[in-house]
Protein backbone atom coordinates (compact mmCIF):
# COMPACT_ATOMS: atom_id res chain seq x y z
CA UNK A 1 0.00 0.00 0.00
CA UNK A 2 1.40 3.53 -1.03
CA UNK A 3 1.54 6.11 1.72
CA UNK A 4 0.70 9.51 1.39
CA UNK A 5 4.11 10.75 0.46
CA UNK A 6 4.29 8.02 -2.35
CA UNK A 7 0.99 9.36 -3.36
CA UNK A 8 1.65 13.13 -3.35
CA UNK A 9 5.35 12.19 -5.54
CA UNK A 10 3.24 10.34 -8.00
CA UNK A 11 0.73 13.17 -8.07
CA UNK A 12 3.13 15.47 -8.73
CA UNK A 13 4.94 13.41 -11.77
CA UNK A 14 1.77 12.84 -12.90
CA UNK A 15 -0.52 15.87 -12.60
CA UNK A 16 2.51 18.84 -12.93
CA UNK A 17 0.13 21.33 -12.26
CA UNK A 18 -0.94 20.43 -8.96
CA UNK A 19 0.95 21.89 -5.86
CA UNK A 20 3.61 19.07 -4.94
CA UNK A 21 2.41 17.43 -2.24
CA UNK A 22 -1.35 17.84 -2.92
CA UNK A 23 -2.87 14.68 -3.47
CA UNK A 24 -6.73 15.32 -4.92
CA UNK A 25 -9.00 13.19 -2.95
CA UNK A 26 -7.01 12.66 -0.04
CA UNK A 27 -8.39 14.86 2.70
CA UNK A 28 -12.16 14.41 1.05
CA UNK A 29 -13.77 11.66 2.93
CA UNK A 30 -16.42 13.49 4.68
CA UNK A 31 -19.19 15.38 1.97
CA UNK A 32 -19.35 18.90 3.20
CA UNK A 33 -22.73 20.36 4.61
CA UNK A 34 -23.83 23.72 6.06
CA UNK A 35 -24.76 23.57 9.56
CA UNK A 36 -28.47 24.60 9.79
CA UNK A 37 -29.29 23.30 12.87
CA UNK A 38 -29.77 27.13 14.90
CA UNK A 39 -32.30 27.66 12.10
CA UNK A 40 -36.64 27.15 12.92
CA UNK A 41 -37.41 23.49 11.32
CA UNK A 42 -40.65 25.04 9.39
CA UNK A 43 -38.73 28.43 8.44
CA UNK A 44 -35.46 26.45 6.35
CA UNK A 45 -37.82 24.39 4.80
CA UNK A 46 -39.83 27.13 3.62
CA UNK A 47 -36.43 28.68 2.89
CA UNK A 48 -34.78 25.93 1.01
CA UNK A 49 -38.27 25.79 -1.57
CA UNK A 50 -37.98 29.18 -2.17
CA UNK A 51 -34.12 28.63 -2.97
CA UNK A 52 -35.18 25.78 -5.01
CA UNK A 53 -37.28 27.50 -6.91
CA UNK A 54 -35.03 30.03 -7.39
CA UNK A 55 -32.72 28.30 -8.94
CA UNK A 56 -34.82 26.70 -11.42
CA UNK A 57 -36.04 30.05 -12.48
CA UNK A 58 -32.08 31.11 -12.72
CA UNK A 59 -31.86 27.60 -15.02
CA UNK A 60 -34.90 29.01 -17.23
CA UNK A 61 -33.33 32.11 -17.36
CA UNK A 62 -35.42 34.25 -15.65
CA UNK A 63 -33.17 36.47 -13.23
CA UNK A 64 -35.41 38.69 -11.61
CA UNK A 65 -37.58 35.49 -10.80
CA UNK A 66 -34.80 34.15 -9.01
CA UNK A 67 -33.93 37.42 -7.16
CA UNK A 68 -36.88 37.92 -5.82
CA UNK A 69 -36.65 34.53 -4.67
CA UNK A 70 -33.59 34.57 -3.13
CA UNK A 71 -34.86 37.94 -1.87
CA UNK A 72 -37.76 36.21 0.01
CA UNK A 73 -35.73 33.40 1.43
CA UNK A 74 -32.76 35.71 2.84
CA UNK A 75 -35.95 38.32 4.14
CA UNK A 76 -37.15 34.61 6.59
CA UNK A 77 -33.49 33.44 7.49
CA UNK A 78 -31.60 36.67 7.18
CA UNK A 79 -28.46 34.41 9.32
CA UNK A 80 -28.24 31.90 6.68
CA UNK A 81 -25.68 32.18 4.15
CA UNK A 82 -27.04 29.63 1.14
CA UNK A 83 -29.46 32.18 -0.30
CA UNK A 84 -26.88 34.70 -0.22
CA UNK A 85 -24.52 32.53 -2.46
CA UNK A 86 -27.60 31.79 -4.89
CA UNK A 87 -28.22 35.53 -5.08
CA UNK A 88 -24.62 36.53 -6.01
CA UNK A 89 -25.09 33.66 -8.93
CA UNK A 90 -28.05 35.52 -10.50
CA UNK A 91 -26.88 39.02 -10.19
CA UNK A 92 -23.46 37.63 -11.27
CA UNK A 93 -25.30 36.57 -14.45
CA UNK A 94 -27.48 39.00 -14.98
CA UNK A 95 -23.83 41.22 -14.74
CA UNK A 96 -23.94 43.12 -11.68
CA UNK A 97 -20.56 42.25 -10.37
CA UNK A 98 -20.32 44.34 -6.95
CA UNK A 99 -23.75 43.08 -5.79
CA UNK A 100 -22.60 39.73 -6.57
CA UNK A 101 -19.60 40.33 -4.22
CA UNK A 102 -21.44 41.63 -1.66
CA UNK A 103 -23.67 38.85 -1.32
CA UNK A 104 -20.52 36.90 -1.56
CA UNK A 105 -18.98 38.76 1.05
CA UNK A 106 -22.26 38.27 3.24
CA UNK A 107 -22.05 34.43 2.01
CA UNK A 108 -18.66 33.84 3.35
CA UNK A 109 -18.98 35.77 6.44
CA UNK A 110 -22.31 34.19 7.89
CA UNK A 111 -20.82 30.73 7.10
CA UNK A 112 -17.93 31.05 9.10
CA UNK A 113 -15.70 30.22 6.15
CA UNK A 114 -16.81 26.32 7.01
CA UNK A 115 -19.21 24.26 5.11
CA UNK A 116 -20.48 23.69 1.48
CA UNK A 117 -21.87 27.52 1.12
CA UNK A 118 -18.94 28.80 2.12
CA UNK A 119 -16.38 26.18 -0.45
CA UNK A 120 -18.80 27.40 -3.03
CA UNK A 121 -19.31 31.37 -1.95
CA UNK A 122 -15.05 31.41 -2.09
CA UNK A 123 -15.04 29.58 -5.28
CA UNK A 124 -17.54 32.34 -6.90
CA UNK A 125 -15.80 35.42 -5.24
CA UNK A 126 -12.20 33.76 -6.44
CA UNK A 127 -13.86 34.19 -10.07
CA UNK A 128 -14.82 37.36 -10.04
CA UNK A 129 -12.42 38.74 -8.32
CA UNK A 130 -9.56 36.86 -11.20
CA UNK A 131 -12.18 38.34 -13.78
CA UNK A 132 -11.56 41.82 -12.18
CA UNK A 133 -7.45 40.95 -11.94
CA UNK A 134 -7.54 40.85 -8.36
CA UNK A 135 -5.13 37.93 -8.61
CA UNK A 136 -4.06 37.89 -5.08
CA UNK A 137 -7.15 37.95 -3.56
CA UNK A 138 -8.85 35.22 -5.96
CA UNK A 139 -5.66 33.13 -5.32
CA UNK A 140 -6.37 33.35 -1.19
CA UNK A 141 -9.92 32.73 -2.14
CA UNK A 142 -9.21 29.76 -4.18
CA UNK A 143 -6.33 28.08 -1.55
CA UNK A 144 -9.37 28.46 0.95
CA UNK A 145 -12.05 26.95 -0.91
CA UNK A 146 -9.40 24.03 -1.89
CA UNK A 147 -8.44 23.44 1.86
CA UNK A 148 -12.23 22.79 2.12
CA UNK A 149 -12.33 19.94 -1.03
CA UNK A 150 -13.02 21.94 -4.02
CA UNK A 151 -10.68 20.15 -6.86
CA UNK A 152 -11.55 23.40 -8.87
CA UNK A 153 -10.06 25.82 -6.89
CA UNK A 154 -7.35 24.15 -6.28
CA UNK A 155 -6.93 23.61 -10.11
CA UNK A 156 -7.65 27.54 -10.17
CA UNK A 157 -4.98 28.04 -7.35
CA UNK A 158 -2.32 26.47 -9.04
CA UNK A 159 -3.35 28.26 -12.07
CA UNK A 160 -2.13 31.71 -10.15
CA UNK A 161 0.71 30.14 -8.93
CA UNK A 162 3.49 29.63 -11.55
CA UNK A 163 5.90 28.86 -9.34
CA UNK A 164 4.41 25.21 -8.24
CA UNK A 165 3.51 24.39 -11.95
CA UNK A 166 7.20 25.31 -12.88
CA UNK A 167 8.54 23.27 -9.49
CA UNK A 168 6.63 20.02 -10.50
CA UNK A 169 7.05 20.09 -14.41
CA UNK A 170 11.21 20.46 -13.32
CA UNK A 171 10.24 17.29 -10.99
CA UNK A 172 8.55 15.50 -13.66
CA UNK A 173 11.77 15.98 -16.30
CA UNK A 174 14.29 14.82 -13.95
CA UNK A 175 11.99 11.17 -13.12
CA UNK A 176 11.51 10.90 -16.66
CA UNK A 177 15.05 11.01 -17.26
CA UNK A 178 15.82 8.44 -14.60
CA UNK A 179 13.29 6.60 -16.07
CA UNK A 180 14.60 6.87 -19.76
CA UNK A 181 18.31 7.65 -19.18
CA UNK A 182 18.72 7.78 -23.58
CA UNK A 183 16.62 10.63 -23.79
CA UNK A 184 18.83 12.66 -22.02
CA UNK A 185 20.42 16.11 -23.24
CA UNK A 186 23.97 15.53 -25.34
CA UNK A 187 26.91 16.81 -23.28
CA UNK A 188 28.06 20.06 -23.32
CA UNK A 189 30.90 19.63 -25.59
CA UNK A 190 28.70 18.10 -28.60
CA UNK A 191 25.53 21.07 -27.80
CA UNK A 192 28.63 23.78 -28.60
CA UNK A 193 29.46 22.51 -31.89
CA UNK A 194 26.34 23.05 -33.32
Amino acid sequence: MATEHDRAVLQAIFSPNTPFGDVPGLDQERELTDDDSPFDADSLRQVKDLESRGVSAADAGDLEAALELFGRAIRILPRRASAYNNRAQALRLQGNAPGALEDLDRAVSLSGGQGRTACRALVQRGLLRRLAGQDDGARHDFQKAAALGSEFARQQAVTLNPYAALCNKMLRQVVGKLRNPDMCEPPLETQSRN
